[in-house]
């Protein structure tokens, strides 16, 4: 069976898969802070939806990018994990 590490490294070498993934890497680094954030917590998504009040299933959606969440949903998040959310801009092409 192929890993999905390995099909990412062999569609990274097409111009327009490589392109596509650059342009989502804030919405990955998003996903990826909000399932750290919960792992670190100790939360698995159904007692985590619990302390915000909402589905599973929209935990799901938040962890895997399928959905941009508001400032507010945000916040919900951090206090239920028991961290504080932190918003910054930052100059283009400096990372965070």
């Amino acid at each position: 069976m192929t890993k999905m590490t390995d099909l990412h490294a062999k569609w990274m070498t097409d111009e327009d898969y490589r392109n596509a993934y650059v342009d989502l890497e804030e919405e990955f680094a998003l996903a990826r802070a909000l399932i750290a954030a919960r792992s670190k917590a100790g939360l698995t998504q159904e007692e985590l939806a619990q302390r915000m009040e909402t589905s599973q299933s929209a935990i799901a959606r938040l962890e895997t990018g399928r959905s941009k969440p508001s400032a507010r949903t945000l916040e919900r998040f951090a206090r239920a994990t028991g961290t504080s959310l932190r918003i910054s801009f930052e100059p283009v092409g400096q990372g965070s």
